[in-house]
């Protein structure tokens, strides 16, 4: 069978496990037409071993990992790396929407502190509410433990920001609380920023007012 597929404007007609590969690939984001036919052919092209590395991997990663019971980031483990290191500053908690942007901080080698994930910004125009987050559970830590400061560092976009000083509020009778100064433009995201970037956000917070 042979299945028709749209790309760059043009119809191109696939095998249909081909046409299957590559609707599939255009599901991750930012793979466009193009990018999923070259990675279709690709993959193709590679010997069944690699192939079934890959398919493996992925299996695997959707079983295995799942988030930490405290700090809610990616991990195989009830908890996660960086909250069992000992290491870490514990009276620091530093606030993300996603654990892309732990990774970012991350690599800058700058931050040593503990980090929560909320999973997301509060974002009406698509259905997205404080209990769609994991504000109550940041709350209940801030709360309960001895948190001398919350970092906001959430992007600044207009979620962000109405996610940033929701949370600040929340947060402020507890503990003291700042945010991450930016050096990225309005709407930028943690993730795409430079490592350079990222720890002088980090030394210039601020307390949020």
């Amino acid at each position: 069978m042979l299945e028709k597929l749209r790309a760059g404007g043009k119809t191109t007609v696939y095998t249909r496990p081909l046409a299957r590969l590559i609707e599939q690939l255009q599901r991750l984001p930012g793979v466009g037409p193009k990018t999923a036919q070259r990675l279709a052919l690709h993959i193709l092209k590679r010997p069944e071993t690699e192939v079934q590395a890959l398919a493996q991997a992925l299996v695997e990663a959707k079983k295995q990992v799942g988030f930490c019971t405290q700090c809610f980031h990616l991990s195989a483990e009830p908890v996660c790396e960086i909250c069992r290191n000992s290491n870490r500053d514990r009276q620091t908690l530093c606030v993300v929407s996603d654990s892309r942007d732990v990774i970012a901080l991350e690599k800058t080698r700058e931050y040593q502190g503990l980090y929560h994930v909320l999973g997301g910004v509060i974002s009406p125009m698509d259905g997205i509410g404080p209990e769609q987050l994991h504000i109550e559970p940041l709350i209940r830590r801030v709360s309960q433990q001895q948190i001398q400061e919350v970092i906001l560092a959430i992007a600044p976009s207009i979620e962000g920001e109405t996610t940033t000083l929701y949370v600040g509020q929340l947060v402020k009778p507890f503990t003291k609380v700042t945010r991450i100064a930016f050096g990225l433009p309005v709407g930028g995201d943690l993730e795409y920023a430079d490592e350079v970037t990222l720890a002088r956000a980090l030394e210039g917070r601020r307390e949020l007012q």
